[in-house]
């Protein structure tokens, strides 16, 4: 079975690559995130705002 390329030149490139550092993150990850909107609106959310926010109670 052929091989793409020679086995000699395995990892040379990634040696070769200069490290940089990561930067740092500026926002939240996708769960993170989520979990705070929840937090935001359901668990501190005021008492009569619970049953739904843009719902009228009907009679």
């Amino acid at each position: 079975m052929p091989t793409h390329g020679s086995l000699t030149k395995a990892g040379k490139v990634r040696a070769q690559t200069p490290k940089i550092e990561p930067q740092p993150r500026t926002h939240l990850s996708p769960k993170r995130r989520t979990k705070a909107n929840y937090i935001k609106r359901v668990v501190h959310a005021p008492r009569d705002d619970r049953r739904g926010g843009d719902r009228r109670q009907r009679f």
